[in-house]
């Protein structure tokens, strides 16, 4: 057989083996059920790149595996309380196993980077037992080297310490974990999530940890969008520094954000936790706190769906803080159907984020829901990094969760639905100061940038 012959029998099959794969790729989408626009984006992939796109697939188009190494869903135990009001959002929540509201002791926000670092590390030096980390990105800069050195003191003053660091977040922290020896000497546990360059088939890098959750003594939890770094918040105040929450919640609720972390913490270090706080009493407290899990370890998608019956039985209004606006059809079409119902309906969005193809991606549906009458407003400030929906002054979440395809169905995330009219009162308010910084409207652009932000479309669900 001749050189030319070869050749041509090796390129043939190369093809045919690429077209198979193609199908086969088709066909795992298909009994996936994925969605027309999930196929389309994937196939328009496949046409301009085939090769790298069926790799790619491959690598970040699972998404609720089954398989030996997958994170096995969280064990929600069953906490059945009486809750005072029919209410439809509880209601989707429960059918998913979703623990009812609970009562709890203190609820606190803070919107402002300065006291939300003072509360961070009272949190810190006021605990006797346990403290409990979870965070997307642990930077090392000088905020988070006095957090470090607080609690390398705990640690040697005997306090259990378990920080969960997502590996690819924390990208820098985990390549230098010389940073984090005196840490680590002096007893308390770091580990990795999902760790890149470490048992390769067990890692899904598509799929982060982006939970935020800080336990201390299982009775306070911090949670809310803020990372630890310097960029949320800091001993003094920073004109650059994004714009975050952050939140405390004392009481009842701390066993549901603890249940969270404890599978986490096992996927990463196969060490079982248990709750040993036993004061925490539903009967204590006035704030009805919710906390809802979402991602690859939840079996369904309980958040999302909770979410657009929040959307369709809102009565007055629906006001949305969030930094990536890059949402399915199904929620851009329950907030249009929303504001012809006439509800008040109002987007706020940093002016510019911080990635351009998100800005190009969310053009798009804000476009169309300004077309719709929904009130469209660009914080003109730092970076705004905090994520918050008000529903009618009856809820409202806060959390971790972007209004992006990749919060809603691929990350590991966190949501808080608070019913209480003080802390409704109080993200009112810090909402009110957002719109009084803001602009109101998108600009106009050519005509060949409106064809490329529609493009985009085809690309969102992968974002």
């Amino acid at each position: 057989m001749g050189t030319d012959t070869a050749n041509i029998i090796f390129y043939h099959s190369l093809i045919i083996s690429g077209e198979l794969l193609v199908i086969l790729v088709l066909v795992h989408m298909l009994y996936k059920r994925r969605s027309p626009a999930n196929i389309m984006a994937w196939l328009l992939s496949m046409i301009l790149i085939p090769y790298v796109a069926v790799v790619l697939y491959l690598i970040f188009g699972f998404r609720k595996r089954k398989n030996r190494y997958k994170k096995e869903h969280i064990k929600l135990k069953k906490h059945t309380h009486s809750y005072p009001q029919s209410n439809p959002l509880n209601d989707v929540l429960r059918s998913y196993g979703i623990a009812d509201a609970t009562k709890n002791e203190n609820f606190e926000l803070f919107t402002d980077s300065v006291s939300a670092y003072k509360e961070f590390m009272s949190c810190i030096e006021s605990t006797k037992t346990s403290i409990y980390i979870s965070t997307y990105i642990f930077n090392y800069d000088h905020v988070t080297k006095k957090i470090i050195e607080a609690l390398t003191k705990k640690a040697k003053d005997g306090v259990e310490i378990k920080i969960l660091i997502d590996s690819l977040g924390s990208i820098e922290l985990y390549l230098f974990q010389n940073r984090l020896k005196d840490l680590r000497d002096a007893g308390a546990k770091v580990e990795f999530f999902m760790p890149i360059f470490r048992m390769p088939f067990r890692n899904y890098i598509n799929l982060r940890n982006h939970r935020k959750i800080f336990i201390f003594d299982n009775k306070k939890v911090l949670s809310g969008g803020m990372n630890i770094s310097s960029n949320y918040f800091g001993e003094e105040a920073d004109k650059s520094r994004w714009e975050d929450i952050l939140f405390l919640t004392e009481g009842a609720s701390a066993e549901l954000y603890f249940e969270i972390f404890a599978s986490d913490w096992f996927y990463a270090s196969e060490e079982e936790l248990t709750f040993t706080y036993n004061n925490t009493s539903d009967d204590n407290g006035e704030t009805l706190v919710q906390v809802v899990p979402s991602g690859p370890d939840m079996s369904k998608d309980a958040l999302y769906e909770a979410l657009l019956c929040a959307i369709y039985s809102a009565k007055e209004r629906i006001w949305i803080v969030t930094p990536y606006f890059v949402p399915d059809n199904s929620i851009v079409q329950a907030l249009i159907i929303a504001k012809n119902k006439g509800l008040d309906v109002k987007l706020i969005t940093p002016k510019e984020a911080n990635h351009l193809i998100i800005n190009l991606a969310r053009a798009s549906y804000m476009r169309e829901l300004e077309e719709a009458g929904v009130e469209i407003c660009l914080y003109n400030g730092a970076m705004l990094h905090a994520k918050a929906i008000l529903f009618d002054h009856s809820s409202t979440m806060l959390g971790s969760v972007n209004l992006d395809n990749r919060s809603l169905f691929l990350n590991y995330e966190v949501a808080t639905f608070v019913y209480s009219s003080k802390v409704i009162e109080d993200i009112e308010t810090w909402m009110k100061k957002l719109l009084s910084n803001s602009s109101s409207g998108i600009k106009e652009v050519p005509a060949f940038k409106r064809i490329i932000e529609n493009l985009m479309r085809i690309i969102a669900p992968q974002l």
